[in-house]
């Protein structure tokens, strides 16, 4: 053989304890750690079903739903964005998008690869959007499908009006689509009440779960639509009809369609298992309270939020202006370096203009807000002292 072994695989596994308070993924809580570790079971085992089964219970207790086409699909957030497209997208649909950031415009290029014929609805930038722009834009666009972020880690933005936003869908008879990657279990969502027809979420956001494996659900008239359809749902890796047999929501016999990785499961399985046992409405009402800590901290520090509306904010990724004169690679740079924490810059339309703080799942604390509010000061200051250091050269 002529390629050698690499060396670097020759030195033992090290991986650095780091504080996670970026717009994702969230530090684990040591139940699901622990959960990582068990045995690997097989895709089919009788004990790896019962998991999946439970895991479904537990989405259903987080979306707020009795859909029985609730399950997950292996890949990452990413994943439920294509499978909530690509099984309602038929050629020339109009799929209106109300982008708040940059995942609605992320939504747009893969519904575009769909066949879907693009319309957008889009907010001032750094707001909302309005129900008066959204019922003008149905008007005269009259969409078959409507997609929205729920929180924008992009922008941190927070639209406030899902519930509003069902009613104006099915009073068009357009099929909704709501991101909720970066807001499940951190603000209140509510599926059934609310009238999505299809939501998804990031297993490593507020649920602390790993990364790879992404809770979605359909509703029955989301269902309805995929069984009608004039033509197969084009990507066979995402199509819930298979998807959710394999999971059991169908009341038919469970097929093989993918091998699940049984570890994920147990993982998410128990961060489920904790948000059940906290509650619900308990987990959203500490992330409030985090978040609401954090701006009022930042507003001490001098600091100022991006998004100005406070209703608009969404708690779990925050979303904080660059001061000027400021370089936030050297802010996020000085805060890893010595304390091993991560704030990230900004993504999309808030590159180079912002800190992302993420508040989700085990950092969403008082005291992971106030480590965090301390080491942005102190970067801040640090990085500005070097400059003036240096232009005294």
């Amino acid at each position: 053989m002529e390629v050698p072994p690499p060396k670097s695989l020759q030195q033992p596994l090290y991986v650095p304890n780091k504080t996670l308070m970026g717009p994702g993924p969230s530090n684990y809580s040591q139940r699901v750690l622990d959960a990582l570790s068990n045995p690997v079971l097989g895709h089919l085992h009788p004990e790896c079903l019962q998991i999946m089964d439970e895991i479904k219970a537990g989405l259903k207790y987080a979306f707020q739903t009795t859909n029985e086409a609730t399950m997950c699909v292996s890949g990452s957030g990413h994943a439920g964005m294509e499978m909530a497209l690509c099984n309602l997208i038929e050629d020339g649909d109009v799929v209106l998008l109300g982008p708040t950031g940059v995942w609605g415009h992320r939504a747009a290029e893969m519904a575009r690869r769909y066949g879907a014929d693009i319309r957008y609805v889009e907010a001032r930038f750094g707001r909302s959007l309005k129900m008066d722009d959204l019922e003008f834009a149905f008007e005269g666009h009259n969409p078959q499908i409507f997609f929205i972020a729920q929180g924008d880690s992009s922008t941190g933005i927070l639209q406030t009006h899902i519930k509003e936003i069902g009613e104006l869908c099915r009073k068009f008879d357009c099929l909704l689509i709501v991101d909720t990657v970066a807001s499940l279990g951190g603000t209140e969502f509510l599926m059934d009440a609310w009238k999505v027809d299809v939501a998804y979420t990031g297993s490593q956001k507020v649920l602390g779960a790993p990364p790879g494996i992404t809770p979605i659900s359909f509703n029955q008239r989301a269902i309805q639509h995929v069984l009608k359809r004039k033509s197969k749902v084009k990507v066979y890796y995402f199509d819930v009809m298979l998807i959710g047999q394999y999971w059991n929501c169908f009341n038919k016999p469970r097929i093989y369609h993918h091998t699940v990785s049984s570890t994920l499961l147990y993982g998410l399985r128990e961060a489920l298992a904790q948000l059940c046992a906290i509650g619900l409405e308990n987990v959203i009402h500490r992330h409030q309270e985090c978040a609401w800590r954090l701006q009022d901290g930042i507003e001490e520090i001098g600091l100022e939020m991006f998004v100005s509306d406070e209703n608009d904010r969404l708690p779990t990724v925050n979303t904080i202006k660059v001061p000027p004169g400021v370089d936030w690679r050297k802010v996020a740079e000085y805060a890893m370096r010595k304390y091993n924490l991560e704030i990230s810059g900004g993504l999309g339309p808030t590159v180079e203009q912002v800190f992302r703080i993420g508040l989700m799942g085990e950092n969403a604390t008082i005291e992971k807000v106030d480590l965090v509010l301390n080491i942005l000061k102190e970067a801040i200051q640090s990085t500005q002292l070097n400059k003036n250091d240096k232009s005294k050269i």
